[in-house]
């Protein structure tokens, strides 16, 4: 005799196996960062770093994610950031931390985040003392940025074209040394720069946009990494793992 099963069953075992497919034994996502303090940084402050060489509240954070999901990565610490960016963009099973979601680079990759949050904000020396209302009257000032950095993009998008430097960490002397007007940067990493470089009297001069930062991975990962990824940030998210109230040496 025959056995019928609902149609509405099959749809269901369909649709679970789905969406829990199993992955390869070998399969194995590459992870690449670069030095974005206090968020991803090398232990020896160089431009190349293996895991566990990184430190870093989303190094961090990434790390026990992927623990919890159960999916082997390997983890790279590289410069510049255009080119590891690059390099995700067009290379399968490939990730890249910590970057802002755009909605010109939302369709590039798939998400997962976020992980942590910076502001925007233009930087200047207290002596200086100018304070801006917003970004139209920024244009009339020298503004150093990050190249290729999300800062940078932003600005350009307002249109004021920032005098770009391969290291943050270079706009920081240019601005002690008045070759720019305002640092255009995020907080905290700002202070964690001038902390570590011993310097005093800077201050935010204007906050003009508030960021998320993600977990950006190539657009052929399969959506099993993806769900099991957030799942297991969602989890540690209500643990309240990875804040700076728990890592206060590191913001």
């Amino acid at each position: 005799m025959r056995r019928y099963v609902p149609l509405s069953l099959l749809l269901g075992l369909l649709f679970s196996s789905c969406v829990h497919a199993e992955l390869p034994p070998d399969y194995k996502v590459v992870l690449l960062t670069e030095n974005f303090p206090p968020f991803n940084m090398a232990a020896n402050n160089k431009n190349f770093a293996r895991d566990p060489n990184i430190q870093g509240l989303s190094a961090d954070i990434v790390r026990e994610m992927f623990k919890r999901a159960g999916i082997a990565y390997n983890l790279t610490l590289r410069f510049p950031w255009a080119r590891i960016y690059q390099q995700t963009l067009e290379t399968p099973n490939h990730g890249l931390f910590s970057t802002s979601l755009s909605e010109a680079r939302r369709p590039l990759f798939k998400w997962v985040g976020p992980i942590a949050q910076y502001e925007s904000v233009l930087v200047a020396a207290t002596d200086q003392a100018r304070r801006l209302d917003n970004l139209e009257q920024a244009k009339a000032y020298r503004i150093g940025s990050y190249q290729s950095s999300a800062v940078s993009q932003y600005l350009e998008r307002a249109g004021i074209q920032p005098v770009n430097s391969l290291r943050d960490q270079e706009n920081l002397r240019k601005l002690q040394r008045g070759q720019i007007d305002y640092w255009a940067t995020s907080d905290p990493v700002w202070r964690f720069y001038a902390r570590e470089q011993g310097v005093s009297g800077l201050g935010n001069a204007l906050s003009f946009h508030t960021s998320q930062l993600y977990l950006a991975l190539n657009k052929d990962t399969p959506d099993e990494v993806i769900e099991r990824l957030q799942t297991a940030l969602e989890q540690m998210r209500s643990e309240g793992y990875g804040s700076c109230a728990k890592n206060p040496e590191l913001c």
